[in-house]
């Protein structure tokens, strides 16, 4: 049968998605929705080529608030092994119909149409995350579960939709996360200098990235809390409060070193690398086991806080410098909300002297959009890409393409 014969034949929808992967330039809007339940974040992204040879531009971007209805609906089965099931069966509909509202909103926002734009890849929303390391049964493996299907973001936009990205990840031998490492070598790497890619969410990772560009060595872990502690503390001792801005709480407190050295007792912390975590076990439980453990039930809301901050700075720096010989060089980039904490940088800079530190902004992108963009890339790997092998095969950095793919129809 003649090539064009064939083509005729193909479903439409499958046609679609061919013409974007021959495309030299894609259109792309990358979603992510992270623990802290802020917003949804969306970057529109215009990427071309694939692989080393991938060039992005950041379009637009925008944050959009959730609703304090919407963080409570999330909030009751999230990072809960006594979740409602019916809830979680109905939640993953409803908040793909919400986030596939705000893209239709922002796309008339930004004066583009629905058509315009080739994919959407959207992170969903992490409800749990189960690495083997934490959930402890030895005949199951690695797990993680997003929800806000991809099929309704889809149908509800138009838009081809890839989405569950973290499962191929699992299923490769890899623990869901970060996903970072992938996105961050296509677009960050830079010849002649070793950059270490910072990325402070609930949870503080880094991607590191060599000077000689060779994605056999990339290297990229969780290391621990990052804003999860604190987020959790202030909204239990300020309700209405989701985070402590400005480090304001903090700076009104003392480090209390019996309970910092309590809370740094964890085997998550002496596990090697690479590894994942999330707030299943960085929690407000996790916290009063620590205040059991050392004593220090009375202490002051400002002083727990204080000791927080001081936790997830010496965590990043711990992790860092445990990973790296004491005379290598490099340059830090930060990204994600734990960077517009000014003690918490301060806590970092003041025990890694000597490193320059800079956010992605002077990379060209967006900090706070840098997450979002990553999926873009995958998306585009995915489609259009998919032969760039990473990380020599390492575990954490399975050599895979990720995202399910959704039609619209």
């Amino acid at each position: 049968m003649h090539e064009t014969d064939k083509l005729s034949l193909m479903n439409t929808q499958i046609q679609r998605l061919y013409d974007i992967a021959c495309k030299e330039t894609r259109l792309i809007i990358g979603l992510m929705s992270g623990t802290s339940f802020d917003g949804l974040d969306l970057a529109l992204c215009r990427i071309s080529g694939d692989g080393s040879n991938t060039q992005l531009e950041l379009m637009e971007f925008d944050t959009v608030a959730y609703e304090a209805s919407f963080k409570e609906k999330l909030k009751s089965i999230f990072s809960r092994k006594d979740a409602n099931l019916e809830m979680v069966c109905l939640l993953n509909a409803w908040v793909a119909q919400q986030h596939a509202a705000i893209i239709n909103s922002c796309l008339t926002k930004w004066n583009y149409t629905n058509e315009q734009i080739d994919l959407i890849a959207s992170h969903g929303q992490t409800i749990y995350h189960a690495p083997q390391l934490l959930h402890g049964h030895a005949e199951f493996p690695n797990a993680t579960l997003q929800i806000g299907d991809g099929d309704h973001i889809a149908v509800d936009t138009g838009i081809i939709t890839l989405s569950d990205f973290r499962q191929k990840h699992v299923a490769a031998g890899g623990e869901g996360a970060p996903l970072a490492v992938y996105g961050d070598f296509l677009v960050f790497s830079k010849a002649g200098e070793n950059r270490i890619m910072l990325n402070i969410g609930g949870i503080a990772n880094f991607t590191f990235l060599p000077a000689d560009k060779d994605a056999a060595k990339v290297f990229s872990t969780d290391v621990g809390p990052g804003n999860t502690l604190m987020d959790a503390w202030i909204q239990k001792n300020s309700p209405g409060k989701y985070f402590d801005e400005n480090a304001a709480m903090a700076r009104k407190g003392t480090i209390h070193e019996e309970l910092l050295s309590a809370l740094k007792d964890h085997s998550f912390f002496t596990a090697p690398f690479p590894k994942t975590i999330g707030p299943e076990l960085f929690n407000l439980s996790y916290i009063r086991s620590a205040q059991e453990q050392s004593g220090t039930m009375d202490l002051s809301a400002e002083d727990v806080m204080a000791t927080l901050n001081c936790l997830s700075a010496d965590m990043i720096v711990k992790s860092i410098k445990a990973c790296f010989p004491a005379d290598e060089e490099f340059t830090v980039y930060c990204s994600g909300g734990g960077m517009h904490n000014p003690l918490l940088m301060e806590h970092i800079q003041d025990q890694l002297t000597g490193i320059l530190f800079h956010s992605t902004e002077d990379l060209a992108v967006n900090p706070d959009a840098k997450e979002a963009v990553l999926f873009a890339l995958l998306a585009n790997e995915c489609v259009a890409g998919g032969q760039l092998k990473f990380g020599d095969g390492r575990k954490g950095i399975p050599n895979v393409s990720m995202g399910k793919i959704s039609f619209p129809a």
